[in-house]
C-alpha cells in the first residue's frame, strides 16, 4: 500500500491528532534527544510537528504550509539532527531564511535543540555582517549552517563553504524567500548540494514560485498543510475611524488608554515610521522605528531592544518586519490599512500566539473603507468598530515604561562569553535575582541582556566595575 502524498492538520484541540499521538515519545528520537526536548519544555508536539515529524524523521523531502509562530523551527531541526553524524565534522545540514534576523532566531533554537549531542556547532551565515569573521569561523569547521541565500552562495563561490556531506537542506519560509528576489540565488545554492539528500520546505503560502522549486528540486515530497493558525476568538480585532490629521496622535491615545506592554505598529511607508515615532517619543513613550534605511547594525539594537521588552512600541514597515516572530506580542496596531488583505492577516496574526490572547486595532480613513471592505469579506465577518472619541480619556494618563533595559557589553562569541557567564556575573557576582534577568542574546562581537527596569543602575555599575568571564568589559544603556 502506497503512502498518501498529502498530510493535513488543524491547530485546533478538536483536530484528529489524539493526544497520544502528539507525545514526542511517540517518534523515533533517542532517549537524550527526548530528554532535551522535556528540559526545554516541549510538552506535546504542536499540530505542524505532530503532522511532518513523523514524515520527515523517515527520511521523506516535505513540503510544509505553516505559519511563524507554529513551532515549525523544531519540525525541521529534528529531522536534521537525526540525519547528522557528530563525529563527521562537516557541513551536514544547511538551513536557508529570508532575513538575518530570522536566521539568528532560528540558529538559537537549533543550538538549543542540538544539546542533546556534543560538540554540535552551529554557524550563521548573513549579509550585513563582516565577512572575514566567517571565514574564519567557516576554516574551523561546522555541522550545522543557518543563513540567507545571497550570503550562503557567496561563501559557495568563494570555496570557504562545501556542502559535499550535506545530508539536509531547509528552505525556510520559502514563500518570502522568494518574494524578496532570492529565487536564482536559492537555485544556485541548490546546484552546489548533494542530489542524495533530504530537502524540507516550510512556507505560508504555495504560489507558482515555491511550486516550480519543488517540482525542480525535490524528490517525491509529501505535503503537510497546516490551515489557519490563529483562531479568531483568541485575537479582538478594532477599527477605529480616523481623519489623516488624527491618525498618528489617535496611535497614543490607544496605547495609554489599552496600556500594551509590548505593541507592534505598522505602517506602510517609512516616512510614515519616522513620523509616527517622532510623535510618541515627544509623548513620552518608548518607541522605535524599523525600515529599510536603517543599517545593520542599529537595525540590530532595535530588534533586541523590542524582543528584550526593553522598548514599548516598535514602528515598522511589512518589509522590515518580515521574518520578525516575537514573543508575548500584546498588540497589533494598523496606522494604515495595507491595500492586501493577506498582508493585514499576516500583521494581525502576529500576536495571540501560542494559546495568548491578543489586540489587533486598525485605523482607517474614510478613503481606506474599500480596503476594510474587501478585508471584512475576505474574513467573512463584520468587525467591531469604536469611535475615536473613547479613548479621549486616556488623554493625560502617563505613557506605559517598558519593563525591562537592555545592557550591552562589547564583547560576544568572538571572546567566547556564554549566557551563562553574564547570568553568573548578574546573579552570583552581583547578587541580583535570577528572576530579574530576562533575555541574553549574543552575536559576534556583543552581547545584550534583559534586566528589570529598577535593577537596571545597579547591574549596570556592577557589570562595569566587574568582570565577565574573569576579563573586565565595556558596558552601556541602550
Amino acid at each position: 500500500m502506497t503512502e498518501p502524498n498529502t498530510a493535513s492538520a488543524a491547530p485546533s484541540a478538536s483536530s484528529s491528532t489524539s493526544p497520544a499521538a502528539r507525545d514526542f515519545a511517540q517518534l523515533p528520537l533517542s532517549p537524550t534527544a527526548l530528554a532535551n526536548l522535556q528540559a526545554l519544555g516541549y510538552e506535546r508536539m504542536t499540530p505542524i510537528q505532530a503532522a511532518s515529524l513523523p514524515l520527515s524523521l523517515a527520511g521523506r523531502d516535505l513540503i510544509a504550509q505553516a505559519k511563524t509562530g507554529s513551532g515549525k523551527t523544531a519540525a525541521f531541526t529534528l529531522p536534521l539532527l537525526a540525519n547528522l553524524n557528530p563525529r563527521r565534522f562537516a557541513v551536514q545540514a544547511l538551513v536557508l531564511c529570508p532575513t538575518r534576523e530570522l536566521a539568528d532566531q532560528v540558529a538559537g533554537e537549533v543550538r538549543r535543540l542540538a544539546r542533546a549531542e556534543d560538540n554540535i556547532k552551529v554557524l550563521t551565515l548573513c549579509g550585513g555582517s563582516p565577512v572575514q569573521p566567517q571565514l574564519v569561523s567557516l576554516s574551523h569547521g561546522a555541522h550545522i549552517v543557518v543563513g540567507t541565500p545571497g550570503r550562503v552562495l557567496d561563501h559557495l563561490d568563494r570555496a570557504s563553504l562545501a556542502l559535499d556531506a550535506l545530508a539536509t537542506l531547509v528552505l525556510d519560509e520559502a514563500d518570502r524567500m522568494l518574494d524578496m528576489g532570492f529565487a536564482d540565488e536559492i537555485k544556485q545554492v541548490l546546484k552546489h548540494c548533494p542530489a542524495q539528500r533530504q530537502t524540507l520546505m516550510f512556507s505560508a503560502t504555495y504560489p507558482e514560485g515555491v511550486q516550480a522549486l519543488a517540482t525542480r528540486f525535490m524528490r517525491q515530497p509529501q505535503t503537510v498543510t497546516i490551515k489557519e493558525a490563529h483562531a479568531p476568538e483568541q485575537i479582538r480585532q478594532l477599527f477605529i475611524e480616523v481623519t489623516e490629521t488624527q491618525r498618528l496622535h489617535a496611535v497614543s491615545l490607544l496605547l495609554k488608554h489599552h496600556r500594551p506592554v509590548s505593541t507592534l505598529a505598522f505602517c506602510n511607508t517609512k516616512q510614515q515610521c519616522r513620523d509616527l515615532v517622532a510623535v510618541l517619543q515627544a509623548q513620552g513613550i518608548s518607541a522605535l522605528e524599523l525600515h529599510g534605511d536603517l543599517d545593520q547594525r542599529d537595525r540590530d539594537q532595535v530588534l533586541v531592544r523590542f524582543a528584550n521588552r526593553s522598548c514599548s512600541v516598535l514602528v515598522a514597515t511589512d518589509v522590515a518586519a518580515r521574518g520578525l516572530d516575537i514573543a508575548q506580542l500584546e498588540a497589533v496596531i494598523n496606522v494604515d490599512i495595507s491595500p492586501e488583505v493577506e498582508v493585514h492577516t499576516h500583521r494581525v496574526g502576529r500576536t495571540g500566539r501560542a494559546g495568548e490572547s491578543g489586540l489587533a486595532v486598525s485605523l482607517a480613513s474614510m478613503d481606506e473603507m474599500g480596503r476594510v471592505g474587501n478585508i471584512e469579506h475576505a474574513q467573512g465577518r463584520a468587525f467591531e468598530w469604536l469611535p475615536l472619541a473613547a479613548l479621549q480619556a486616556a488623554e493625560d494618563a502617563p505613557p506605559p515604561l517598558p519593563p525591562m533595559v537592555t545592557l550591552q557589553i562589547l564583547g560576544g562569541r568572538k571572546e567566547k562569553i556564554r549566557a551563562g557567564d553574564v547570568l553568573g556575573a548578574l546573579t552570583k557576582d552581583l547578587g541580583l535575582d535570577g528572576a530579574q534577568i530576562g533575555k541574553i542574546s549574543i552575536n559576534e562581537f556583543s552581547t545584550y541582556v534583559a534586566v528589570a527596569r529598577e535593577i537596571a543602575p545597579q547591574a549596570l555599575r556592577g557589570l562595569s566595575a566587574g568582570k565577565v568571564k574573569g576579563r573586565s568589559v565595556k558596558v552601556r544603556q541602550l
